[in-house]
């Protein structure tokens, strides 16, 4: 995927998770199942997710290789990167320390969905400025997946939202038929 399809991606699955979780009711909004997240806990995840990424693409390049380093291998594919993600998922990784969402509070909802949609905003005005060699030269740290290119860790932003969006809908606390 190049630049251009990843800004893209980003923008549409984040948009359709903003949209989802701004048409909820509070009542949806709130509801956890049993030993998992509130759709306003996985919101408020998805934040403390998209923020150091968009904090880490505004460092200039020598600034990232200083800092992380440069990548040893090609980048992967954006399906092996997914692949990667659900067999860590599959063995119990889970997110951690400052990844953990606070409980859910409705009053910060429009707050959440607005910081949300500044932060990708400016992530792919980061992302616009970078070549496609940067992507692939350039690594950061990820809590469960290890070493990413910059590249690999924009393919986890993309799937990270809609793996979060699906477990919204999964709860079955939602009112059938509100959500679509």
């Amino acid at each position: 995927m190049n630049r251009t399809a990843i800004i893209e991606q980003i923008d549409i699955h984040h948009s359709e998770f903003r949209h989802l979780l701004g048409s909820l009711s509070e009542t949806e909004y709130l509801a956890a199942p049993i030993g998992k997240w509130s759709a306003g806990q996985q919101l408020d995840h998805i934040c403390r997710s998209v923020g150091p990424v968009n904090l880490a693409f505004g460092m200039p390049a020598f600034i990232l290789r200083i800092v992380f380093g440069k990548a040893n291998r090609p980048s992967r594919t954006y399906e092996a990167l997914v692949e990667k993600y659900k067999t860590k998922l599959a063995e119990g990784g889970r997110a951690a320390g400052r990844f953990i969402p606070a409980m859910a509070n409705w009053a910060q909802r429009e707050k959440l969905l607005r910081r949300l949609e500044k932060m990708v905003a400016a992530l792919a005005r980061k992302i616009e400025k970078m070549d496609e060699n940067q992507l692939d030269t350039y690594i950061l740290p990820h809590p469960l997946l290890g070493k990413l290119t910059l590249r690999e860790m924009l393919y986890f932003t993309i799937y990270h939202v809609q793996h979060h969006q699906n477990l919204v809908l999964s709860n079955p606390e939602l009112r059938s038929g509100a959500i679509q």
